[in-house]
């Protein structure tokens, strides 16, 4: 029977991939030419930045200077080792799409086994999700969420130097999981681990700058343009601050205010750990994390529903949940949709999306993903609050702390 529901997630990971792949290939034959990669939904980065990055030249992804890839160092060696094996002429931009894709296919499958052996029952909601389906190919992200989950895997299995290494790998491909370093601190607190929360970051810390360090003492100037790019950047596609403007309410400081709503995001959650009778997992944390620091973000880019699928799959775990998982997925398509359509119609196109509707798409899908975070904090206070370690200070943490790792 286990074989049977394995060999049932291959299946199904399978016929996803190709559906995914029958969507983004119909731009083929334009050369994801503009406004028509928008009108078919059909645009991804990955053809897009072959030529943009010097990538199609040969050159190494951090060494043009401003015009590097924007992306964290095992991105864009990647996108690099790729393109060193893309056939030359005149389809390479189609070969190198499709070694890219199939990359992708085989890490699709993979985390859908991952999941598969962490929450079994929901774990078909993975490959069967439409969003994640629709974005499948768009950007390089299955590298980095392939070892965030790995990271979340083996941090509950208590194998918490697999978990630090897994996460430094995964923080050096995008930079997105640096933010389940929170929960992790708060888990070894409810713990009393204060010795294995520091060699946790050791690892991790030392396992990023074994992989950052040489590029940035060759390329610094590569290097640093992801880093300057995300600090420097105004609100962008998908976040509230971009719909929120576009509807007139024009709010100064923009950077501030990202981060003063993600400090209370964090605080809340903070207080919503401590509340909870048992300790909880990592895996019933990632996607209220990972899903209230996208909310607060300047952007909110439509394959982010890539990293939140399989955290919101590991978090369920009640049947009575699953309407919540579908109306996210329902918004997820619906924003899915509007970005392309309102895309086609400022890039010449016929037909296309005006921006006040965009932004109202937009601050649905945000309200839907923030309902799933409710049910999920719902659905953990209902355990009980206020256990033997609810009210722990930081002093007692830190000077009652235990051994680290058990």
């Amino acid at each position: 029977m286990p074989q049977a529901k394995t060999r049932a997630i291959i299946a199904l990971a399978l016929f996803a991939s190709l559906i995914s792949f029958a969507k983004f290939s119909s731009c083929e034959s334009s050369g994801w030419a503009t406004p028509d990669q928008y009108v078919h939904a059909c645009y991804s980065d990955i053809p897009a930045l072959f030529g943009e990055r010097g990538l199609s030249k040969g050159d190494w992804a951090y060494s043009n200077g401003a015009d590097s890839v924007e992306y964290p160092v095992i991105t864009g060696s990647v996108m690099w080792a790729f393109a060193q094996i893309t056939p030359s002429g005149d389809d390479s931009i189609k070969n190198y799409f499709h070694i890219n894709i199939f990359s992708l296919a085989l890490l699709f499958i993979l985390i859908s086994l991952i999941v598969f052996k962490m929450r079994p029952e929901f774990s078909y909601l993975y490959p069967l999700a439409p969003a994640g389906i629709a974005s499948l190919y768009i950007n390089w992200d299955l590298w980095a969420i392939i070892s965030m989950i790995g990271a979340i895997y083996w941090f509950d299995r208590k194998k918490l130097d697999l978990s630090a290494l897994a996460l430094g790998i995964s923080i050096s491909t995008k930079f997105m999981p640096i933010f389940l370093l929170f929960p992790i601190m708060f888990i070894f607190m409810r713990r009393n681990q204060l010795r294995g929360s520091v060699r946790y970051l050791v690892i991790t810390a030392l396992t990023f700058a074994a992989i950052n360090l040489p590029v940035y003492l060759t390329t610094p100037e590569g290097w640093l343009r992801f880093y300057q790019l995300n600090l420097l950047r105004g609100s962008d596609w998908g976040s509230l601050w971009y719909a929120l403007t576009s509807l007139g309410v024009n709010l100064p400081s923009l950077n501030y205010l990202s981060i003063l709503l993600l400090l209370i995001g964090f605080a809340a959650i903070a207080i919503y750990i401590l509340e909870l009778r048992n300790t909880p997992s990592l895996a019933s944390l990632s996607f209220i994390v990972l899903a209230t620091v996208m909310c607060a973000s300047k952007v909110y880019s439509p394959q982010y529903a890539l990293w939140l699928i399989p955290l919101a799959v590991i978090a369920l775990s009640d049947k009575r949940d699953l309407h919540a998982f579908w109306i996210w997925q329902g918004a997820e398509v619906i924003y899915h949709i509007a970005i392309w359509q309102h895309l086609a119609g400022v890039t010449g196109a016929k037909f296309g999306l005006p921006l006040y509707g965009y932004a109202l798409i937009t601050l649905l899908r945000i309200v839907a993903t923030i309902y799933l975070i409710a049910i999920f904090v719902r659905r953990g206070l209902a355990g009980g609050t206020q256990g033997p370690l609810a009210h722990r200070s930081l002093r007692e943490f830190l000077f009652e702390s235990g051994n680290a790792y058990p």
